[in-house]
């Protein structure tokens, strides 16, 4: 049977895959997308969207404890940790769904198997009834990555778990050990500790939330020791010793180990691309620590064949994949794209409290050689979070002193992960401190403080 034939194949169906799917076919591109597991990827299943839904119930749970501070009462407070995870795989079930429906709607084949790349501009999917070959001019990578294990710390859903594992735990920690204070860490550590769980935190680098703003760190770090997490920086797990339904981690902070025991560990170290059993050497490909080569425009340097998302490098973000699945479906179909720029992507971490930031953080700027005016405004002093019951948080925003162009905001407190998209679309309008300090902000609002914050950068603060 002659191979089906495509303009577009996608290989990998999470939010940057289906994405660039869905995209190329608005502009017209016979598409087809192959997915080995999950419609939506890791992002929908086993991700972004069934944590947020664990950490909303972690969230209703810590408020139910404060319910006399708001003048309420809430007895017998309590959890069932299945029900829990039963709501946060529906959530994930009910978007994965949606994505089916969404490829369905625009016309994109789909194709559930996995894929190697025999050649270039083919694809030859192994699925349930056997080896289907498709072929098409252009290919785009979206494979996505796993958790990265570490020798002897290699988890095995009893003990110790990976992220994946830990989004539906086989019982509720009592002690806790999470390897790791990025994101990933970080937040699960944040979901098991409100639940009760006593959690400890070992970074091998010398603060917590290491890619965001040091002041952001440091006061992350405070919050979270108050909720009586364990926060050990510049330390090593080395070794994980198993036995008796119980794990004897041996850390290392500062040349000395210690032993410390612990009835579950999750390991949060990084990710890994899927590179593999792709066939992507023999087709030239260059893979560097696991990661596609790509220039700005994703282009592997196979000619037709590109690589978007986590398989592409970092920042590993869901929406910096989705974008960057856009700009490729628009090259092909022979838009003019514009490359997107690392700085310009949001982070968000669904702590407690929250932590937001996009663009440069003071040091970074420093070392750029920028003469920086930066700005700060506490939670303390706005309305809103106060009446809200969260005092605690800051705003920081850092500008070019010479040209007042913003280059970076970094946030913690409630609900700075929807809030940090002010900073993001005035960065991408190129927007200086002026435009920023004419703007009228509506009261009361959390927004506030981003206007306080640039004021205060520039010696305006009003309510400090």
């Amino acid at each position: 049977m002659a191979a089906r034939t495509f303009d577009l194949i996608v290989i990998g169906a999470g939010p940057g895959g289906y994405v660039a799917a869905i995209r190329a076919a608005q502009l017209g591109l016979k598409t087809c997308v192959v997915e080995r597991e999950h419609l939506g990827g890791i992002c929908l299943n086993w991700g972004c969207i069934p944590t947020k839904a664990l950490l909303r119930s972690a969230e209703v749970f810590h408020l139910m404890h404060r319910a006399g501070e708001f003048g309420l009462s809430a007895e017998k407070i309590g959890y069932d940790l299945d029900a829990v995870v039963k709501r946060s795989r529906g959530v994930a079930k009910q978007l994965n769904a949606g994505v089916g429906h969404l490829l369905k709607k625009n016309k994109v084949a789909v194709i559930m198997g996995e894929a190697t790349l025999p050649a270039r501009g083919k694809v030859s999917v192994k699925t349930e009834k056997g080896t289907e070959e498709i072929a098409a001019g252009n290919i785009i990578l979206a494979t996505g990555a796993r958790a990265r294990e570490l020798p002897g710390l290699e988890a095995d859903g009893d003990l110790v778990w990976t992220y994946r594992h830990a989004l539906t735990p086989p019982r509720m920690p009592k002690k806790l050990l999470v390897i790791g204070s990025g994101a990933i860490g970080i937040e699960f550590a944040s979901f098991f500790n409100t639940l009760g769980a006593n959690t400890t935190v070992v970074e091998v680098l010398d603060r917590v939330l290491p890619v965001e703003d040091a002041e952001i760190s440091a006061f992350a770090k405070k919050a979270f020791q108050k909720q009586g997490m364990k926060i050990m920086e510049k330390s090593m797990v080395k070794q994980l010793d198993r036995a008796g339904g119980k794990v004897t981690a041996h850390i290392e902070t500062g040349g000395k180990v210690e032993k410390h025991e612990f009835d579950t560990v999750i390991s949060a170290v990084g990710i890994v691309g899927n590179v593999e059993g792709l066939g992507l050497e023999a087709l030239g490909v260059r893979i560097d620590r696991s990661h596609v080569v790509t220039d700005e425009f994703c282009r592997t340097g196979v000619e037709g064949l590109y690589a978007i998302g986590d398989i592409a490098g970092a920042p590993w973000l869901a929406h910096k994949a989705s974008h960057e699945g856009v700009m490729v479906a628009e090259l092909i179909a022979g838009k003019t794209v514009h490359p997107i720029k690392p700085e310009s992507i949001p982070g968000c971490t669904y702590c407690h409290p929250q932590v937001a930031s996009v663009g440069l953080t003071e040091a970074k700027a420093k070392e750029l050689g920028y003469e920086v005016r930066v700005g700060r405004f506490p939670f303390i002093g706005n309305g809103k979070a106060i009446a809200l019951g969260e005092p605690e948080g800051l705003v920081k925003t850092v500008f070019d002193a010479k040209t007042g162009e913003l280059l970076g905001a970094h946030m913690i407190g409630a609900e700075v992960t929807e809030m940090i998209q002010g900073y993001v679309i005035g960065r991408q309008l190129e927007t200086t401190e002026e435009d920023l300090m004419h703007a009228v902000f509506p009261h009361p609002t959390l927004s506030e403080m981003m206007h306080e914050s640039v004021l205060d950068a520039f010696g305006r603060v009003i309510h400090i």
